[in-house]
């Protein structure tokens, strides 16, 4: 979310997901998470078309896949990585030409290392944003010691105080760190197993499985909950409370760090250089420092971080941290559907 007071981050979440769209340039259509119309990061298409786009939202990447995949039509929509094999999958996507793309020199090669990404076909994705999914608690209630494992979740001294996302991205990501797998690339059956056993264990100790980082900051904002597993954001808004909160980054199992971006639409129905003009101006110089400061999320432009003081960075919890860390990278269709349908499971108490 990118509000910096929590209730009215919390209005504008529930606002945004009981309303198909925004209505502004009828020809720019962005299917995108709930609040990412941020103020300062499409300076140049708005400097140019006089609206910003179009948008509708979604809560997470399962929502998003199974609205185009039904035939929802946008421009434009903002998937993270590990959803991208579906949509290439299901031919739902066509390559950008990165030669309209001036700033593309500067992404973050790192976030290009995928054959999901870019292969002889073309590239099929544009880096725009990432940061980590890491624990966030309570200063005044949670010793620094007790979040220095990731088993601070199945502790019963928090028992009813603990918040988990809910998606199947982070939560898996949580219970492979938590059992000892540092990659989710080829998972055997035996550590898919054992991580699911490990989130049973932890499902009694959760108060609530959080949607968005606006719930999330509220829910911790009142008391009810001391510890999570957390995104930056979530982070930010508590920060922007002056509301004591910690993010530990280095658990000894280590933290989880992912990145989103924009994918091209297959026949869609506005502009096609619209849509450039959206991703040029997301990925102006000048976008990185509102992403910084209104989501606590670094900038896929190298070339535009570099421009950010290293205070700054480290202040919102985006600069390099020396631990363990799984990359949330591109995973099969068939091993996401296993992972959605035991995260279900688990939720249910079967």
């Amino acid at each position: 979310m990118k509000h910096t007071r929590i209730l009215l981050a919390t209005v504008a979440t529930i606002a945004a997901l009981s309303t198909a769209a925004r209505a502004a340039d009828p020809e720019m259509t962005v299917f995108d998470w709930a609040g990412w119309e941020i103020d300062g990061v499409l300076t140049d298409y708005v400097a140019k078309h006089g609206a910003n786009p179009t948008y509708s939202f979604f809560a997470d990447d399962d929502e998003a896949f199974q609205k185009v995949s039904s035939g929802f039509k946008s421009d434009v929509t903002h998937p993270c990585v590990a959803s991208l094999p579906r949509y290439r999958n299901a031919d739902l996507i066509e390559p950008w030409d990165t030669a309209k793309i001036p700033e593309f020199a500067n992404i973050n090669p790192a976030l290009l290392n995928s054959t999901y990404v870019t292969d002889d076909g073309g590239v099929w994705f544009i880096p725009t944003d990432y940061a980590y999914t890491a624990v966030a608690y309570n200063t005044t209630e949670v010793p620094a010691e007790d979040v220095a494992s990731l088993q601070v979740f199945a502790d019963p001294k928090y028992a009813n105080r603990i918040s988990l996302p809910d998606n199947s991205d982070d939560i898996w990501a949580l219970a492979f760190l938590a059992t000892g797998v540092t990659s989710w690339d080829n998972v055997t059956d035996e550590q898919f197993q054992a991580a699911a056993d490990w989130l049973r264990t932890v499902h009694p100790n959760v108060r609530a499985y959080w949607a968005d980082p606006a719930e999330l900051s509220q829910l911790m904002a009142t008391g009810e909950v001391l510890v999570s597993w957390s995104w930056n954001d979530g982070v930010a808004l508590l920060q922007a409370e002056e509301f004591p909160i910690g993010f530990n980054r280095a658990p000894a199992e280590g933290a989880s760090t992912w990145y989103c971006g924009y994918v091209n639409m297959k026949d869609a129905p506005g502009s096609e250089d619209k849509a450039y003009d959206f991703i040029n101006s997301l990925l102006a110089h000048g976008s990185a420092k509102t992403l910084l400061d209104e989501l606590g999320y670094a900038h896929s432009n190298n070339a535009a971080m570099a421009e950010i003081p290293a205070e700054e960075l480290k202040a919102a919890f985006v600069d390099p941290v020396t631990t363990t860390l799984l990359a949330q990278t591109p995973v099969s269709p068939e091993f996401r559907e296993k992972m959605i349908q035991e995260f279900e499971n688990i939720k249910a108490g079967f």
